[in-house]
């Protein structure tokens, strides 16, 4: 069975962007950018890719998730289509997508999620946001979680708004990098 991967970059203090949807603090220069080029070529935006001739050939993951809020970053710069090598999901249930490439869901999330899960494929990467995490949590087989050394002080958490309802996760691998970047990788404990 296929396996939901939330992949992101979260702050010290518990964010994946700032309160407007800010991100451009989280390094995008350093050490930490080689091994998680290496690890996660699928999971860069395909013009980004090309232009730094980054081959992905999705055998990491195949099928990205977003939150509208996720998507509509990179509409005012003319990106429709940012993971165009990959199948890509946007949950709303109040816009369209400007995109044949993207398919748009008002769907409840965990049961597409659990349909994908049963098709062959590589891994489905939840790539935000905060409140999509939170409503596929009990999907979530593994967190990669990319450690900032910044506070943000507020802004949109890792996991939005969710009943207090622990989950166990194991730690099975952490790089730390001279840049401060902390990658940690967690599985899902499963009873």
């Amino acid at each position: 069975m296929r396996e939901l991967v939330y992949y992101v970059a979260v702050s010290l203090d518990g964010f994946i962007a700032g309160p407007h949807g800010e991100f451009d603090a989280f390094l995008v220069e350093g050490d930490h950018m080689d091994g998680i080029n290496a690890d996660w070529a699928d999971t860069i935006p395909t013009a980004v890719a090309e232009h730094l001739g980054i081959a992905q050939n999705r055998s990491v993951v195949d099928t990205v998730l977003m939150g509208w809020n996720t998507y509509a970053v990179g509409l005012p710069h003319g990106v429709v289509s940012p993971y165009r090598h990959l199948r890509q999901l946007v949950f709303t249930g109040s816009h369209a997508v400007e995109s044949d490439e993207v398919e748009a869901s008002a769907e409840n999330p965990v049961e597409v999620v659990r349909r994908l899960k049963a098709e062959e494929g590589a891994a489905i990467w939840l790539c935000g946001g905060g409140a999509l995490a939170a409503t596929l949590a009990g999907e979530i087989d593994r967190l990669v979680l990319k450690r900032q050394p910044l506070l943000f002080g507020s802004g949109i958490p890792l996991f939005g708004s969710r009943p207090y309802a622990p989950e166990r996760f194991d730690e099975v691998g952490t790089t730390a990098y001279r840049s401060g970047v902390v990658v940690s990788e967690f599985e899902r404990i499963r009873d």
